[in-house]
């Protein structure tokens, strides 16, 4: 080989070890960037539909994630925020943002019931556009994604809005991909309409808002069902409605010429009643909408006018006096029922309604409130179950009228249901309260002081039941039945069941109901090891800014308190990013932190030091800023994101890294690790110790 050859063969060479490092750097960058991830695509589109304007959200979730939606409960994973960032004097909102189908499921973790999406997210906000010059509707998402580990994320809209909605004009909309992180542009224009295209844009719109779909209920329509026909059977047994059971059924039996007629009357009595409880449902749907009172359920004063209200009726119930409507609605409706007929018949039902008002008003009213707010017909199934529930008794004794003979006689037992039912509304009207102390973040009603309450209410109950204690409607009685013994016990039994509730116990039976586990004086049990922090101030020797964590660990909330403790005393630092509502980020903690082989490790060989990414306090001005790809990092849990995504190139949570003193990762096979199991993460711990020097 000549000077020429080698010296072209040495540049060969050297050109392809230079291809060779560029495609290595390429496809490292391709590896670190595939660890961003988002398992949700959003669509985004601006409709005219009649005379309102409706802004529509479509998301496309990824295989085995789930999208946590807007009322999934406080205390558990976090919840969809929409925030309409240009509205003041542009616009104005009509009701509060319509999901699609969503699922909900008992979360063991947080001890709530979460909603959430799952393959599509559909969210429908209608406005009224009140700036004719308005060019854009700017909307945020914040939102949280979890599969094995859980991502906190964002996503701006700015949608672009036509520069007038006329009636001959028709808005034809273009939909943009939002591939980008955080920022999308929509563009929407408008064409005059014309009579040859008229015909296939009714046609599209029709398709359009065919594939739409309604607003899924977090109850479903079986459960209200079920739940109100239960309702309806209580009501059956109270002194108001009870007693006209016989008298009604014989009336028709004994009036009508032949039993057939007798028979065909009383089933109209029944639906008679179906049907007055069914449009009453029916005209709260109308004039309130379901979405409304939806958005009340989180109103604080609808939650504390509502708890007003059940306990004036609780108390009613109780004895200390009686609720009834006007008797000249009640005269009014016999005078029609004296006519005769069908139309008499159907007065007879309304007559029934309104005189049993005095029963039935509390349990009607807690069920339309219950059903409204999980959507759609819902007050309607509601009402349907209710009054089913009450008209089959008259139905079945006018076609059996032998079974009349069986049915046992009013007397004191009536009074008692009715107290047993004043009682479960003192209970429920406490929860009323809890929303709107939740709401105000006012911490009066925190877990502790609600489950007392609630002990105290049904253990109350259970002493009543036992003929310990005496109320002023009550007959008196020198034995109890069997039945209300049986009640009784029933009632002791759940109230001994809440007992551990004040000591950090889950409650799953009642976890819709008391406040979250997080809300309470003592978080994770009086006393208890759990997820509770303990600040440095109350434990002498606690260097500052640390915190008693998880089962007792020391842990850091700042990354720059944590370094430079571990500089003092020559540790490792273990970096945790999680989240508030990182729900795996807890399973960890319990599940594997608390392994008696990983607990001495993380207590006493590594600096603890926990970053919450949805810290939703705000930085100090002057130290909020933009980042390169033009993000405002405003909150401390934007300012952690911001350092994991820069420095570990992923999003998810939880992450764990080992570090010495200078950043440097001390695992090599493995530089961070998420959900894995105990073993796998034990071994990933010793190796990270074992590598710093």
């Amino acid at each position: 080989m000549n000077f020429t050859q080698a010296h072209q063969s040495i540049i060969s060479k050297s050109i392809w070890n230079k291809i060779n490092v560029f495609l290595l750097f390429f496809f490292f960058a391709l590896a670190s960037n595939a660890q961003i991830l988002e398992p949700v695509k959003w669509t985004s589109k601006i409709e005219k539909k009649g005379d309102k304007v409706i802004l529509i959200f479509d998301g496309t979730i990824e295989k085995d994630w789930h999208m946590y939606s807007q009322f999934t409960p406080d205390g558990g994973p976090l919840a969809l925020e929409i925030s309409f960032k240009n509205q003041k004097g542009n616009y104005e909102l009509v009701g509060k943002a319509k999901e699609g189908k969503t699922r909900t499921a008992f979360n063991d973790v947080f001890g709530v019931d979460e909603t959430f999406f799952e393959g599509k997210a559909h969210i429908e906000q209608e406005i009224k556009i009140i700036n004719p010059n308005l060019k854009t509707v700017d909307v945020d998402f914040d939102f949280q994604v979890c599969k094995e580990v859980c991502i906190n994320s964002s996503k701006k809209f700015s949608i672009a809005v036509p520069s007038t909605f006329k009636m001959n004009e028709v808005p034809v909309v273009s939909e943009a991909k939002l591939d980008e992180t955080k920022v999308v542009g929509l563009a929407v224009d408008t064409v005059k309409k014309e009579e040859a295209v008229q015909p296939k844009i009714e046609k599209t719109a029709e398709t359009a808002a065919a594939e739409i779909p309604a607003p899924a209920p977090s109850r479903s329509l079986w459960s209200i069902f079920f739940l109100a026909f239960l309702g309806g059977f209580a009501a059956l047994f109270t002194p108001c409605v009870f007693p006209m059971i016989p008298m009604t059924v014989s009336f028709f039996t004994k009036q009508s010429k032949s039993r057939a007629k007798g028979i065909r009357n009383a089933i109209f009595y029944g639906l008679s009643i179906i049907a007055i409880y069914v449009i009453l449902g029916l005209i709260v749907t109308k004039i309130f909408g379901a979405d409304a009172l939806n958005a009340l359920s989180t109103d604080v004063w609808f939650n504390l006018i509502f708890f007003v209200i059940l306990i004036i009726f609780a108390v009613s119930f109780l004895g200390a006096f009686e609720i009834m409507l006007p008797n000249s609605w009640a005269n009014k409706a016999d005078q029609q029922a004296d006519k005769g007929g069908l139309v008499g018949i159907l007065f007879m039902a309304l007559a029934l309604a309104i005189v049993s008002f005095s029963c039935t008003g509390p349990i009607v009213g807690t069920l339309l409130v219950e059903a409204a707010s999980n959507g759609g017909i819902a007050p309607i199934v509601g009402m349907l179950g209710f009054s089913s529930a009450l008209a089959l008794p008259f139905m079945l004794f006018a076609l059996f009228p032998g079974w009349l003979n069986s049915l046992p006689k009013s007397g004191g037992w009536l009074n008692t249901v009715k107290v047993v039912l004043g009682f479960l509304e003192l209970a429920l009207a406490f929860k009323f309260l809890s929303n709107a102390d939740l709401v105000l973040q006012l911490h009066f009603l925190e877990r502790e002081v609600f489950l007392a309450i609630w002990i105290a209410i049904f253990g109350t109950l259970a002493f009543y039941l036992f003929g310990k204690i005496t109320l002023p409607h009550d007959s008196p009685t020198h034995h109890i039945s069997v039945g209300r013994l049986s009640l009784g016990l029933i009632v002791l039994s759940f109230t001994i069941y809440m007992i551990p509730g004040l000591w950090g116990a889950p409650l799953k039976l009642i976890s819709a109901f008391p406040p979250p586990p997080q809300y309470s004086e003592s978080p994770f049990g009086v006393g208890g090891s759990g997820n509770g922090a303990v600040s440095a101030g109350s434990i002498k020797g606690m260097p500052e800014g640390a915190e008693l964590g998880p089962h007792g660990i020391m842990v850091f909330h700042d990354y720059e308190d944590g370094l430079a403790y571990a500089k003092e005393i020559n540790k490792p630092i273990m970096l945790d990013f999680t989240g508030y509502a990182c729900v795996n980020c807890r399973k960890m903690e319990n599940n594997v932190w608390s392994d008696p082989s990983v607990l001495p490790i993380l207590k006493n060989d590594v600096v603890l030091i926990s970053l919450y990414v949805d810290d939703k306090r705000e930085l100090p001005k002057e130290e909020q800023f933009t980042t390169e790809a033009g993000d405002k990092i405003i909150t401390v849990g934007d300012k952690w994101t911001d350092f994991m995504i820069s420095k570990y190139k992923t999003n998810t949570q939880p992450l764990y890294v080992i570090t010495d003193l200078e950043g440097n990762n001390l695992n090599s096979t493995k530089p961070t690790i998420s959900y894995v199991s105990t073993e796998e993460y034990l071994q990933w711990l010793k190796e990270g110790i074992s590598n710093f020097k």
